[in-house]
């Protein structure tokens, strides 16, 4: 009776659980769609990959110096942003004080240009260059960060953002949300006089380590806001790094009966969280320490966790409202900040969906293909741990080697944390082993003969072993559970012959049925053991008798 009461709770605990995980499915799916891809994928190609006359076939991706910048900003740039013509130099007839990108996309308010620099004297200089040497811009950090104004009367001068903006982690630091600051113009035109005059009076200088161009637009016809932020890095070595973020997210997110739909969709979604944290209480409660012991009540805590942050950032996102960013056309409106706390709680929204999925398998652990997964997975649980750490120690020590012998000069290695990927990649077959032997010639290939060696072929095929040999172990343990119901079940047939089936016998039967086949699995084995030493302790009794 207990036996099935537990699975009438669980079938009942499952459909519920279906409804919601149907629920958080439509919820997310209903969030994103292909028309997001498409338009990051041409505003990628427009503002990244195309080149123009003036600027002499140089794209954003190619920038490799301080003249390749101002190339692609009057060229490209400019170009992306006004579009006054159609393809057959008719000119389009656009309202005032308006721009359109792709004649689909509307420009809101004004492009933003921002760079951060560095102050002159805030690196070391050894003592025999001091005498050569009268300047030194180090890499960016907020403490050597310049705000002095400098340029033609002073007149640039620095500015701060709200403490809300995010900062910004580039390739080689992380940037403040400050900085100084101009906007383009509504005419392409004046925007063109613009940059000439910010280039011809050095806006850029030896201290500038980053600039940021950022800049928002709307699409009606698939109402989709495309965010991008194009950052150009100037490292203290010299050089340009080129990296880009283009958010496609749905803002206005309740205009069709569609949107309508998925809005009741978030109610239900909000409901079921606020239930499964009263059920996760009230169980907290009743079972104390006990609770914490089992690990689908970990679970059940991590997807609350998650789920709880995604609601109220979607309500946050909802609370800012549009008229206040919209409301002049002259300034820049900051929409970067709403779209990263939209792609945040879009990324929240799919590790809950992820998490969700892996607690099904928590109402069908009763299965026996379920019970042998994990049962096999909790008797090597040791086994693998001390892998694990065998594994680990080799595969850092030539993650080390990797990084102090090719860093320098291979790009897969530049950084302790590619040199991670890469051997993991190496694991996976993708590899070029060229630039290795190119870098070192000799060290190159027993590097890389010998990782494979250690890791490929040794450590890995130990692991499988370990799985498989504890596999073999808990298939053989099951293969006993049907003799043992069978046993059972010829008991209780024979107490129904006999005329005395009494509640006892059947209650023991069926207890005993359970304990064999869902709480002692190793009863069995450990039962045959004994019985093998029995037989032997008798054939060896029957020895001794025979001799007296």
């Amino acid at each position: 009776y207990r036996k099935e009461l537990e699975l009438r709770t669980t079938l009942r605990e499952l459909l519920v659980y279906i409804v919601f995980l149907t629920d958080l499915c439509i919820l997310t799916f209903g969030m994103v769609s292909t028309d997001m891809y498409y338009l990051n994928k041409v505003m990628s190609h427009l503002f990244l990959e195309t080149s123009s006359s003036e600027a002499g076939g140089i794209t954003f991706r190619s920038l490799g110096s301080t003249a390749d910048f101002w190339k692609f900003a009057e060229g490209p740039l400019l170009d992306g942003l006004y579009w006054d013509k159609w393809y057959n130099n008719m000119t389009l007839t656009i309202q005032k004080n308006s721009s359109h990108i792709y004649y689909e996309n509307l420009l809101l308010g004004v492009a933003q240009i921002r760079q951060l620099k560095v102050r002159n004297g805030t690196c070391s200089i050894y003592p025999y260059f001091q005498t050569f040497l009268k300047e030194c811009y180090c890499e960016y950090r907020y403490r050597a960060e310049d705000r002095s104004a400098f340029g033609l009367k002073n007149g640039w001068k620095y500015v701060s953002v709200s403490s809300l903006s995010p900062w910004y982690w580039g390739y080689v630091g992380l940037y403040s949300n400050g900085g100084f600051i101009f906007t383009l113009p509504k005419s392409k035109q004046k925007s063109m006089e613009k940059l000439v005059f910010l280039r011809q009076n050095s806006w850029l200088t030896r201290g500038t380590r980053v600039v940021f161009i950022d800049f928002s637009m709307y699409n009606a016809n698939v109402n989709l806001f495309c965010i991008i932020r194009l950052v150009v890095e100037f490292p203290a070595t010299g050089g340009v790094l080129t990296s880009s973020h283009i958010y496609s997210v749905k803002l206005l997110r309740y205009v069709t009966y569609y949107d309508y739909f998925l809005a009741s969709c978030e109610i239900t979604f909000c409901l079921f969280v606020i239930t499964f944290i009263i059920q996760a209480a009230i169980k907290i409660a009743k079972l104390k320490t006990e609770y914490f012991r089992s690990v689908w009540n970990w679970l059940d805590i991590l997807v609350v966790m998650v789920s709880c942050p995604s609601t109220l950032t979607s309500v946050l996102a909802m609370s800012l409202l549009m008229e206040e960013l919209l409301s002049n056309s002259s300034v820049y409106p900051d929409f970067y900040f709403l779209a990263s706390w939209q792609v945040h709680y879009n990324n929240m929204i799919a590790v809950s969906v992820f998490f969700a999925w892996i607690k099904i398998f928590k109402y069908i652990r009763f299965n026996k293909t379920m019970t042998q997964l994990s049962s096999t997975l909790s008797r090597c649980a040791k086994d693998i741990i001390g892998f694990a750490i065998m594994f680990f120690i080799i595969f850092f020590a030539y993650a080390q080697l990797g990084y102090l012998v090719f860093g320098s000069q291979v790009d897969e290695f530049s950084t302790f944390q590619n040199c991670i990927f890469t051997q993991f990649r190496i694991i996976l077959g993708d590899f070029n082993f060229a630039t290795i032997e190119e870098a070192n010639s000799i060290l190159g290939p027993i590097y890389f003969i010998t990782f494979v060696f250690c890791v490929f072929f040794v450590l890995l095929n130990m692991f499988l072993a370990i799985i498989n040999d504890t596999y073999s172990e808990v298939k053989a343990d099951f293969a006993l559970i049907p003799s043992q119901e069978f046993t059972l079940g010829n008991c209780r047939s024979s107490n129904e012959q006999t005329g005395r089936p009494t509640n006892r016998s059947l209650r023991g039967a069926l207890s005993q049925g359970f304990v064999a086949v869902f709480l002692c699995p190793r009863l069995f084995r450990y039962t045959a053991e004994l019985e093998k030493k029995l037989d032997d302790v008798n054939r060896k009794l029957g020895r001794i008798m025979k001799k007296k």
